[in-house]
């Protein structure tokens, strides 16, 4: 059955770039009511012209529905891919497909490979290494007194971690902190002409050049393995295999860009939050081990550090009251679901001690959950320790300056100061 488009005004078009340059709190009071609906609603990307068939999406805006669409994979496929728009045929030919693209076989296979090098071992020397690298961030800001929290703070802790992690030699970090930023600036941000035309060519560029960079570390470790994860990666045996060149490159872009993105967007917004929030700043301060746990969780729902995943249809499903058929464009709006009234009481408050929160900040669960959630907690909670700890009141000043993206809730700057 064929579904015509639906208008909206524009506040309530997620196809809408202008939709995106909306104040916070515009675009929150649009997604409830989009929620209020009697079922998911369809927008139009690109309208139908005699060259180019249209393009659109279904959104799934509760938590209920995104959820449940998260855990049916031979329903809803992340094939051929969960950005909007999904990358082209030889982007894929090129570079590999990304773990979050794949589905089935493919997809698990590739998780086996690499969930296997995640030893224990590796594990354990990456948390003792967060707390290093927390305190030394900090401490360097306490020396330096910088204006701009995320190129001071929260952009490093992330970078220096997986880096150690990776096993990434120092003389690469700056040129990988260069190209993670190219790679992944205007994902999902309109652009105008000039820069639609330049932008892509400079990411893509951003990537193959850390492809190759990982591939000749790559070429090293095999002849001389060691502890870190390209290490393991790269000998790893999982039923005969290993990661091949371009599946490591594939991996290590995602692991860079998502890994250290989203963490240090949830990073930056926390701060903002507990500057807005003096109450839960105190509440957190006053027993930090007994609400840290609540406070990181609430930092990333209510911030949401990705907005959307995109799904295609692959058989027939009912779902939210509509019911869905092959070909089907399908959008699961996480920072929808994450302010759902019928999940969350009150929901655009800051509760550090919200419980239970179900927050899907890492995924609604299923094969594609967040391999780095633990991790990214485990990131913000000892960062959070150091800044909190010491005598000097750090908050922030200002309004974080964002993206304007429909993808990432992505921080661009945000300044800080410092009360002593």
């Amino acid at each position: 059955m064929t579904v015509p488009a639906q208008r909206h005004p524009s506040d309530t078009d997620l196809a809408d770039p202008a939709f995106w340059q909306l104040p916070p709190e515009a675009r929150i009071a649009a997604f409830a009511r989009l929620r209020a609906l009697d079922g998911p609603r369809r927008f139009v990307e690109r309208p139908a012209s005699w060259r180019r068939p249209e393009r659109a999406h279904w959104a799934l805006v509760r938590h209920a529905d995104v959820q449940e669409a998260s855990r049916l994979p031979k329903v809803f496929a992340s094939a051929p891919g969960v950005t909007t728009p999904e990358p082209a045929r030889w982007v894929r030919a090129l570079f590999g497909d990304s773990m979050v693209n794949l589905d089935g076989p493919d997809h698990a296979q590739l998780r086996k490979i690499v969930q296997r090098a995640f030893t224990p071992r590796l594990l354990a020397a990456a948390e003792a290494d967060v707390h290093a690298v927390a305190a030394r961030i900090v401490d360097d800001v306490l020396a330096e007194r910088p204006a701009e929290f995320v190129s001071a703070v929260s952009s490093r802790l992330p970078l220096d971690v997986i880096c150690n992690m990776m096993g990434i030699p120092e003389e690469y970090r700056s040129e990988i902190a260069d190209r993670v930023n190219h790679a992944s600036e205007n994902i999902g941000v309109e652009r105008g002409l000039t820069a639609r035309l330049r932008m892509p060519g400079r990411g893509l560029r951003a990537l193959a050049r850390m492809q190759r960079m990982v591939a000749g570390i790559a070429e090293e470790r095999r002849r001389a393995p060691g502890d870190d994860l390209i290490s393991a990666l790269v000998t790893a045996n999982v039923d005969g295999q290993a990661l091949g060149v371009r599946q490591l490159g594939a991996f290590f872009s995602l692991l860079m860009v998502a890994g250290v993105e989203t963490t240090r967007n949830a990073i930056t917004h926390g701060l903002a939050l507990l500057t807005d929030h003096p109450d839960q700043r105190a509440l957190l301060l006053g027993d930090f081990e007994k609400y840290a746990d609540g406070a990181v969780d609430e930092m990333v729902r209510h911030s949401t550090p990705i907005i959307q995943f995109r799904r295609t249809v692959v058989a027939e499903h009912t779902l939210g009251g509509h019911l869905f058929t092959p070909g089907d464009k399908v959008v699961l709006y996480y920072a929808s679901a994450n302010r759902d009234e019928a999940v969350f009481p009150d929901p655009d408050a800051f509760d550090i001690t919200r419980s239970p929160n179900p927050h899907l900040g890492f995924g609604g669960g299923g094969p594609h959950f967040c391999l780095g959630a633990h991790l990214a907690r485990v990131e913000m909670k000892a960062l959070f320790r150091e800044l909190l700890s010491r005598p000097v009141g750090l908050r922030a000043v200002g309004l974080p300056e964002l993206a304007g993206s429909n993808f990432d809730n992505r921080v661009r700057s945000l300044r800080f100061a410092f009360d002593t």
